[in-house]
């Protein structure tokens, strides 16, 4: 039998990688004609290191998003972030939304110990297409219990509060793009006075551009020294708003406003501090330094995410497995997979390899038909034979873009998810069940006619769908079942006969044997040779091409012999032995016979017949 299994495949234009972690690692990536822009506002009235008359930050903010009427939201992110140890809900707009993740870092002060800091994030895009351009107020982020639990927040002026929302968008007449979003929460202070950050799985194709922008809290104008952000060792700067010397001054690129008080929600152009080819960069901070009465003096900042916009030009193959099919008792393997070339910026080429693999040995290839355009599929069977070598149970994997030696042929935008596996067990073939053998009388040359049905009724309760063959490769092959198993005649003496139940997922085999023996003859107490159709001969039944080697002898009632018959010759009622009337028939009258089975089993009998007319 035929054992189908499916996998539900769910293919999306957006590959995510989500962590928990508190280090800035690739949360998600973009590839498309994509750009991304941002608003936020803070809930500091004024920087908290230049006016110390507020603690509690403001019930709520405001910022407008404003996109161009031609663009589609793809994604949308909530950041917000504070003064300790985190509120994971806050309203926007009057909608509640709760935290799905929330980063903390800790400033260890030299006296008095440790003051904690929060961000959280909600995923929100839905609730963004559906309000769309329009002004968006955060309110309910509360982080009261934490400023009055611990007055060092505020006497320290580390008291913040402030939020972000993050929109990755679509438009036609944008560049293919690749767009990097890296989160966490990292921080520098006078304890750690510099943070280096990799940032990875780029893929620039053309530096023509690009930029980079950075989600930091707590940063403060008053306090550039030995403050600076690098990308590869080059330092970033967009005068008038941030220098290079003040990096994290309470600003906002997208509104050009210098009163992001105690928040930083900047970008960076950086085409001439990026090249064509490189897969990663080196993001560095610093703060830190002596001011002009000699006092050490540092600024205390807090980097929540990371986000890059590259032009991108290549293709993505993925590979999932959609079916297989298994038959009982085989090692061969039907493979129904899609090669898929969606989180791309470029066609996928025809011929890119694929590779089959069990338990890591390779027992397959095939490679891509056709080009594959972005945003599409292809499709593809193969057959596979499992090696002996291998158990029934192993690790089936797909491999795109893999030419049977763990290489690629394709350069890719992202090189790691080309594989798909799924732990697969064979059917293996059923230990064969024995049954009582069936024995019947001959019914001419060592053959007779069986109902196998009936009797396999009888011997097993469970005989749905049931199949009776004369091979075991027959039935293994599900090929020339026996026709009519009520009414089988045996071909050999003896003979085995195999059957299949079904019995998902695969099947149960019976076996029992047909054996014929010879019974005993039944001889009739006469005849009448009238040529009238009806009884014309001595039809000792049960003896004619079953006891192929008899022999009879009729006598008269004088005791001479007057027929000899054998197999091939039956007595009719005519005379062929003596020295006249061959060929003639007897008179009426009463004959003897002397029949000699020439069995062991059955010795020479003697009898009577009446021949009548």
């Amino acid at each position: 039998m035929r054992y189908l299994k499916f996998i539900v495949i769910v293919a999306s234009l957006v590959t995510t990688w989500y962590t928990s972690a508190q280090d800035i690692s690739l949360f998600q990536q973009f590839n498309g004609r994509y750009d991304y822009t941002a608003i936020g506002n803070t809930l500091n009235p004024f920087e908290n290191n230049l006016v110390d008359s507020f603690c509690l930050p403001l019930d709520a903010s405001s910022a407008t998003l404003n996109l161009a009427p031609n663009t589609n939201i793809v994604a949308a992110y909530l950041y917000w972030a504070g003064s300790g140890t985190g509120d994971t809900n806050v309203d926007l707009n009057g909608v509640p939304f709760e935290a799905i993740e929330t980063y903390t870092v800790d400033y260890i002060e030299p006296v008095t110990g440790a003051l904690t800091y929060f961000s959280c994030y909600a995923e929100i895009t839905d609730f963004i297409i559906s309000e769309g351009n329009t002004t968006y107020t955060l309110s309910n982020l509360d982080i009261s219990e934490a400023l009055n639990g611990n007055p060092r927040y505020c006497t320290n002026r580390t008291n913040f509060a402030g939020w972000s929302i993050y929109i990755i968008y679509e438009d036609d007449t944008l560049p293919l793009n690749q767009i990097n979003l890296y989160q966490g929460l990292e921080i520098i202070d006078r304890n750690t006075q510099s943070k280096t950050i990799l940032i990875d799985n780029l893929n620039v194709i053309d530096n023509d551009g690009a930029k980079i922008g950075f989600l930091a809290w707590e940063g403060d104008n008053a306090l550039n020294y030995g403050e600076s952000l690098s990308i590869n060792d080059n330092l970033l700067a967009n005068p008038p708003l941030n220098f290079s010397d003040n990096a994290f001054n309470g600003t906002n690129s997208f509104t050009n406003s210098n009163t992001f008080y105690n928040a930083d929600l900047d970008v960076y152009n950086i085409q001439d501090n990026i090249s064509i080819g490189d897969t990663n960069a080196v993001v560095k901070m610093t703060t830190g330094g002596f001011d002009s009465f000699g006092n050490f003096q540092a600024d205390l900042i807090i980097i929540n995410n990371i986000i890059t916009v590259l032009n991108s030009q290549l293709p993505d193959a993925t590979i999932t497995l959609d079916a297989y099919v298994l038959n009982c008792g085989d090692r061969t393997l039907e493979i129904d997979f899609t090669v898929f070339n969606t989180n791309s910026t470029d066609v996928l080429p025809a011929n890119t390899p694929i590779a089959f693999y069990a338990e890591g040995q390779l027992i397959g290839q095939s490679a891509t038909q056709n080009d594959i355009p972005i945003d599409d599929s292809e499709s593809g069977t193969i057959l596979l034979t499992i090696p002996e070598t291998l158990g029934d149970t192993f690790l089936l994997e797909l491999r795109a873009d893999d030419d049977g030696s763990g290489n690629g042929t394709v350069n890719e935008i992202i090189e790691i998810n080309n594989l798909d596996s799924e732990l697969i067990e064979l059917l293996v073939l059923p230990e064969i069940q024995i049954l009582d053998n069936i024995n019947s009388c001959n019914e001419g040359f060592n053959s007779a006619t069986f109902n196998l049905v009936a009797y396999f009724q009888e011997e097993v309760a469970d005989s749905s769908d049931l199949q009776f063959y004369e091979n075991l490769e027959d039935l293994e092959s599900d090929q020339n079942s026996i026709v009519n198993p009520e009414s089988y005649a045996s071909i050999n003496n003896p003979q085995t006969v195999f059957a299949k139940v079904e019995n998902q997922p695969c099947y149960d085999i019976y076996q029992f044997e047909l054996s014929v023996e010879n019974c005993p003859p039944f001889v009739p107490e006469g005849f009448s040779p009238n040529n009238d159709g009806v009884n014309d001969w001595f039809n000792i039944q049960g003896l004619y091409d079953i006891f192929e080697s008899h022999e009879l002898k009729i006598f008269n009632r004088y005791g001479t012999l007057i027929f000899e018959g054998d197999n091939d010759l039956k007595w009719e009622g005519q005379i062929n032995r003596g020295l006249n009337n061959h060929g003639k028939l007897v008179p009426v009258g009463t004959y003897f016979y002397v029949l000699s089975p020439n069995d062991s089993d059955y010795p020479p009998s003697v009898g009577w017949v009446y021949v009548n007319y």
